[in-house]
């Protein structure tokens, strides 16, 4: 089989997806590829201007691109909250995904007193689903697509020291914040098959790519990870599995996607394997119960009205 590549994502015309983190890296080409081919796309992002930027970018390439901003930080949950309110006022929305994310940054909090890399990369991305969930099931085939990272094999939750005032591994946490995304989708996905909506719960990571995702890793570390640079990702290459998961024809609940390549690490798409752990129903159930306490949402199954 020829392997996948961005001419193989099929038309996305009538279709609205919002992108988290869709102004630069992996989120940028990912929203670039679903305009290209149709997709009404909302660009989820901290800042007018570097939204703005990046669809002007974007436009370059595909004039008639309907692209529209929508102002998210994931690092405040008011903020969260308004975001999806804007969400909300669309008439459908087929595609989310939760692609923004912080790697490895010094300990920081989020506004609401969160780890940020936790606060970010997982609850920041609970609250929005949750608060858009309504809209994705009323939507024939909605898909939420969670982009985690190889980095969660070997990831745990720390309950005992949510904030990291204990001790900050920046790398723990971020195996941590990882292996929430897949403990989420997998969970996510078991509560939607309850319903009759037909939205599943996907996830995928796209191997080693070059973005400014890594700003924050330590220069020793990047030292020694240069070789790796040989044969890492480019960012297009990067959102290959996010636009499989995303839109091929043949894709179920719980499914996973990332490279083919070096170890996971790079070339083209198609389904990997999560680890083991990750099907933990009884840690998936405590997360979730820990997620809706501290974000204060709770996810509403019923049939949408």
């Amino acid at each position: 089989m020829a392997d996948y590549c961005e001419a193989d994502v099929p038309s996305q015309t009538g279709k609205t997806a919002f992108v988290t983190g869709a102004n630069t890296g992996i989120g940028y080409d990912t929203a670039r590829v679903l305009a290209q081919r149709g997709a009404k796309v909302l660009i989820g992002c901290r800042t007018e201007e570097r939204a703005l930027a990046a669809i002007s970018k974007i436009k370059e390439e595909t004039p008639d691109a309907d692209l529209k901003w929508i102002e998210l930080d994931l690092a405040d949950l008011s903020s969260i909250k308004a975001a999806a309110e804007n969400v909300n006022k669309e008439p459908a929305l087929d595609i989310l995904i939760n692609n923004a994310g912080v790697m490895v940054p010094p300990r920081t909090l989020t506004k609401d007193g969160f780890e940020l890399q936790f606060g970010v990369n997982h609850l920041g991305h609970f609250a929005l689903t949750g608060q858009v969930l309504q809209k994705l099931m009323s939507t024939p085939k909605a898909r939420i697509v969670n982009v985690s990272s190889n980095a969660h094999k070997g990831g745990e939750i720390f309950y005992d020291d949510l904030t990291a005032e204990k001790k900050y591994s920046r790398i723990k946490r971020y195996q941590m914040s990882k292996f929430a995304n897949i403990l989420f989708t997998y969970h996510l996905q078991k509560l939607l098959e309850k319903t009759s909506s037909g939205t599943i719960s996907v996830a995928c990571h796209p191997g080693g790519s070059a973005t400014e995702l890594g700003r924050h890793i330590p220069l020793a570390f990047t030292i020694l990870l240069a070789p790796l640079s040989l044969i890492m990702n480019s960012s297009a290459e990067g959102a290959l599995p996010t636009l499989m998961a995303a839109t091929h024809g043949e894709v179920s609940g719980s499914d996973y996607f990332g490279p083919m390549k070096w170890g996971e690490m790079a070339h083209s798409a198609h389904r990997v394997s999560t680890d083991p752990f990750s099907r933990d129903q009884d840690n998936a159930e405590r997360l979730w119960g820990l997620s809706e306490k501290l974000t204060g949402i709770k996810f509403d199954f019923g049939e949408p009205s």
